[in-house]
């Protein structure tokens, strides 16, 4: 179990925590007066997003050069990390909304989690994880911004705004998800912030 504590202390992961939860207390507080009505997702959804984006500071350590060279299977690990930040996100959201008013719904949480954290994971893969966060937020900035989303396209890029069972907001949740966990399980954090350039 050493390793498992070195691990989490070279990946920032007792202050990622210390982020995801006061950003989701914050925003949680402030959402009886943001928000539009009980069903505006935008809420809930910032706080998954700083979440995802809190957790991506860890998805590169200290030296990139010496975890290439380390003698440890990456691949299992980066993925558990991924996958474990995700539900490390959501269960932050749903344990601060069961003490009041709830801000969505768990099937919400979990897939907006799931592919928000495979979007930072994607981050991480080609520019690095020191920005890693910028593909979640700028997403969710268009998001935010985007017109009422009538067409396809743009149920796709409204997907984390999507009430949940929405087939396009769950596809697009679902990719983000499998194809940013597995790029970063197998690549890792790129070396240097180079878009395109990876481990």
């Amino acid at each position: 179990m050493r390793w498992l504590t070195l691990y989490a202390r070279s990946r920032q992961v007792p202050a990622s925590l210390v982020a995801v939860v006061i950003s989701a207390v914050a925003v949680w507080a402030l959402a009886g007066d943001g928000g539009e009505g009980p069903g505006d997702p935008r809420p809930a959804v910032l706080v998954l997003a700083t979440g995802a984006m809190a957790a991506s500071i860890g998805l590169s350590g200290q030296d990139v050069a010496l975890d290439r060279t380390a003698a440890i299977h990456w691949v299992p690990r980066r993925a558990a990390h991924v996958l474990l930040a995700a539900a490390v996100v959501a269960a932050v959201l749903l344990t601060v909304q069961s003490m009041g008013e709830d801000m969505a719904t768990t099937a919400f949480v979990v897939r907006d989690s799931a592919g928000l954290m495979g979007l930072v994971a994607l981050g991480a893969t080609f520019s690095g994880g020191q920005y890693a966060w910028t593909p979640p937020f700028a997403w969710l900035s268009f998001a935010f911004f985007a017109p009422p989303p009538t067409s396809t396209p743009m149920r796709v890029a409204t997907w984390m705004l999507l009430p949940p069972g929405t087939a396009a907001g769950t596809w697009t949740a679902l990719v983000l998800a499998v194809a940013g966990t597995a790029a970063y399980a197998v690549a890792g954090a790129s070396i240097s912030p180079t878009f395109g350039r990876v481990t």
